[in-house]
């Protein structure tokens, strides 16, 4: 059994804590796991194949001065503040694993039941108390190795969170709910005892690392590696915001069991000259090469189904069929 390291990560800032988490999972030892907290100050984190501009109220992130930073992983985009604490674990994948974030999200529903929050595993992704979001996951597998991580909302500002998401109606008309408020909640208030978010932190790493853990603190080097992926990437504006333009034509759809899927056809004499997909599902195998099979063909179904008769879309886009693919891009 490989040991467990744990880094309490002490910075906030979301560009750094990122790249912290990209240089763990890249960089650092593979003999061993590893389990993070952190927080971080103002921020919305946008899932990897998300279009950052629909996602946002680009004019009150401004006047608030809310951090916007892309991550790594699929998924819908969450927003941050110091009353809110996110973990992450990076471990070994199983041979062939898909992404699988019940795994992960039992042990923290679990922990919070012990604290008194009846909490449970919901959908593909949620952690909930009496049926309100606690807790947004995603995951990021490759080469081997899974990165997990979540949000939970401890204590956080209900009304910045609610304005700074632009929800999409799609996603909210499927979940019966109105508006991003009225379903989430904090955990602080379901406790059965009151806490500080650092008593909390301690908790719920003492609870997850039972089993005894190594304490890791981060040396000057990396800390220098840690900033040099950060200015690299998660600084970057092209990173961020910058590969979300639109193609020719969208299709969008939300799909059950696999999240909103966007895809952008670009056209030229009646051939797939591109796509790009955008949306908040997660993924196993990079959706650019899914999308690299249609380049050259014609935007009919015939094609697009022979072209998939090898593959599956589910590898590329979790929880999504061939034909689901095909009705999509076609526009049925």
């Amino acid at each position: 059994m490989k040991k467990t390291v744990y880094i309490e990560v002490s910075t906030t800032d979301p560009a750094f804590n990122l790249a912290l988490e990209e240089y763990v999972f890249e960089q650092m030892p593979k003999d061993r796991e590893y389990f993070l907290t952190w927080r971080n100050d103002n921020a919305i984190i946008v899932g990897r194949h998300q279009n950052t501009a629909a996602e946002i109220n680009e004019e009150f992130v401004k006047e608030k001065n809310i951090k916007v930073v892309r991550r790594l992983s699929g998924g819908g985009a969450v927003y941050h503040d110091l009353g809110n604490l996110n973990f992450t674990f990076i471990v070994d994948a199983q041979p062939g694993q898909k992404v699988d974030l019940r795994k992960f999200c039992q042990p923290i529903a679990d922990t919070l039941c012990a604290l008194g929050a009846m909490a449970e595993v919901d959908g593909r992704n949620d952690i909930l108390i009496d049926g309100m979001k606690v807790s947004g996951n995603a995951q990021y597998v490759r080469q081997g190795r899974v990165m997990h991580h979540g949000t939970i909302l401890f204590d956080s500002d209900m009304t910045v969170l609610s304005q700074a998401l632009r929800p999409d109606p799609a996603k909210a008309q499927a979940k019966g709910v109105k508006s991003v408020r009225s379903r989430v909640t904090n955990v602080r208030q379901c406790l059965s005892w009151d806490m500080t978010i650092g008593q909390f932190r301690d908790a719920l790493s003492g609870s997850l690392m039972a089993g005894g853990f190594e304490k890791y603190e981060l040396t000057q080097a990396d800390i220098a590696a840690i900033q040099e992926i950060q200015s690299k990437r998660y600084d970057q504006w092209a990173w961020n915001y910058g590969f979300c333009e639109a193609g020719a034509l969208i299709r969008k759809r939300r799909i059950e069991g696999c999240g909103t899927v966007e895809a952008h056809i670009t056209l030229k004499n009646d051939l797939i000259t591109g796509i790009s997909f955008r949306g908040d599902y997660f993924s196993t195998l990079p959706p650019e090469e899914l999308a690299g099979l249609f380049i050259g063909l014609p935007l009919m179904e015939g094609a697009l189904r022979t072209a998939l008769e090898n593959h599956r879309a589910g590898d590329y886009m979790t929880g999504l069929e061939n034909e689901d693919l095909v009705d999509l891009l076609c526009g049925q």
